[in-house]
């Protein structure tokens, strides 16, 4: 037993449990690594079907050499799917509602309180609203943490109050296209004001049963149930936001960028938790020895992320505005990018005009792509994840967003003035026009200034004696409390 183990059991044993989705997971999974660099001892709750994953991407090699940080799995009751996709996101919050999920997780919270090691508090993903049954019946104190913005927690927090105001639901779905979306709501707090449309993309139900729209409603209004929220942001960056939201709940901790938190780890203890990976996807790193090859700030990174769906025109578009821009690009395109289809290619031709400027992998590890010197934007579905990613990394954006959240993520990031939108329909030549803004123009230039600035605030959140700092240190005390 080593002496993290020791301190652990004396300090504390967390239990987290993330939404199965690897934005979510990714985020759920920095923060426990940072809480027992702290000394706390982790028990990490996937899906089974996450574990499976975890295991087939390497994410779990070498974890028997960290005995204060265990995994374990709970069935999801859903039928099985594609072993290399996300889960269908309608049906994954069916089942979180629906299905077994509550007495599994109160089975193995029991479990675990039968060893030596009792469970002290739980770290739930807010958007799974069970765990604050199972910690109730248990007794166990819990504090939720959104793996979101603050924008973004807000937004989403501000559905039932839409509804009641008779905003939504829309008439029908003409609504969508005939201007509706730009009503202007002025009465969230933190936010002056906003579209309709620029709220995460869940709102615009034409039918107020939308079983979505009430996952969200339900697990956003028990935000209360925590004794604390977590909100993965930094001050300086959404102060309005986090103020206003400090004002509804009795506490609320700002806490990132994670990744620049982990790099305040003392080095003996960053090579342990290293063993913990964070991808579903097998990471491919031949892209880094390629951008080696590259010159400063001279290549696009193009990833969509891990639930974005496109229709094999979109790729069309897309791939060739990328390749008429005549830029440098690293272009992920995971298994499951096109809708409904395996086996979509972009052609010899298009292979041909980007050979020796654009490159083409199935996933990567991202933050090593965007830190690195070459890179010098990032065109984006704009996921919490990647975005706060790029602010750290000083690289400015092009947003495509795609829903959820990424709609209020990309408003925000064109106000900081580190990135531009991509409308939904753009055409190859919008493509074209906006990397090579981007990449070469005045605007492009800004943006990557801004970017420079907001990674430097960043940084200052996450020295020893910054906001996020002394957040993360408040946070280990109440859960050791």
């Amino acid at each position: 037993m080593d002496s993290s183990t020791k301190a652990g059991e004396k300090q504390g044993h967390v239990v987290c449990i993330p939404y199965p989705a690897q934005g979510h997971i990714k985020a759920m999974l920095k923060m426990a690594k940072l809480l027992n660099s702290k000394g706390l001892s982790i028990t990490f709750v996937n899906t089974e079907f996450n574990h499976k994953r975890f295991l087939k991407s390497g994410g779990l090699e070498n974890i028997e050499s960290l005995p204060s940080f265990r995994f374990e799995a709970i069935p999801d009751g859903l039928p099985p799917s594609d072993a290399d996709a996300t889960q269908d996101i309608p049906e994954l919050c069916r089942a979180i509602i629906e299905n077994d999920m509550l007495p599994a997780f109160q089975n193995l919270l029991a479990k675990l309180n039968a060893g030596t090691h009792q469970v002290t508090s739980i770290l739930s993903d807010g958007f799974m609203p069970f765990t604050a049954d199972a910690a109730q019946s248990l007794g166990i104190p819990i504090v939720l943490m959104w793996t979101i913005s603050a924008c973004g927690f807000m937004g989403f927090y501000q559905f039932k109050n839409a509804l009641e105001r008779g905003i939504i639901p829309l008439k029908d779905a003409s609504y969508l296209t005939n201007g509706y979306l730009d009503t202007i709501i002025d009465w969230i707090p933190g936010i002056p004001e906003i579209r309709l449309g620029d709220l995460p993309s869940h709102i615009r139900i034409t039918d107020p049963n939308d079983f979505v729209f009430n996952f969200i409603v339900n697990s956003t209004q028990r935000a209360t149930n925590g004794t604390a929220n977590v909100l993965h942001t930094f001050d300086d960056l959404e102060e309005e936001l986090v103020n206003a939201i400090s004002s509804m709940f009795t506490t609320v901790y700002a806490i990132g960028p994670q990744q620049m938190l982990l790099n305040q780890i003392p080095s003996d203890q960053t090579e342990r938790l290293k063993s913990i990976g964070y991808s579903l996807w097998k990471e491919e790193t031949k892209c880094l020895e390629w951008l080696d090859s590259k010159e400063a700030d001279s290549v696009v990174y193009v990833n969509f992320g891990s639930i974005t769906v496109m229709s094999a025109e979109q790729l069309m578009e897309f791939g060739w505005g990328l390749a008429n821009s005549n830029c440098s690009f690293i272009w992920i395109i995971r298994p499951d990018l096109i809708m409904g289809e395996s086996t979509v290619t972009l052609g010899v031709e298009f292979l041909e005009a980007i050979k020796n400027r654009g490159l083409i992998s199935g996933w990567c590890p991202q933050e090593d792509v965007l830190n690195h010197a070459a890179v010098g934007g990032f065109l984006t579905h704009g996921g919490w994840n990647s975005t706060i990613e790029s602010i750290s990394a000083g690289v400015p954006m092009l947003c495509w967003p795609f829903f959820g959240d990424q709609t209020i993520n990309c408003k925000y990031m064109c106000d900081w003035e580190c990135g531009m939108e991509i409308r939904n329909d753009c055409t190859r030549d919008d493509v074209e026009k906006l990397v090579r803004l981007l990449m070469d123009g005045v605007e492009g230039k800004k943006m990557r200034n801004k970017a420079l600035e907001w990674k430097g605030m960043a940084e200052k959140a996450c020295a020893s004696d910054g906001s996020s700092s002394n957040n993360l240190d408040k946070l280990v005390l109440h859960l050791k409390n």
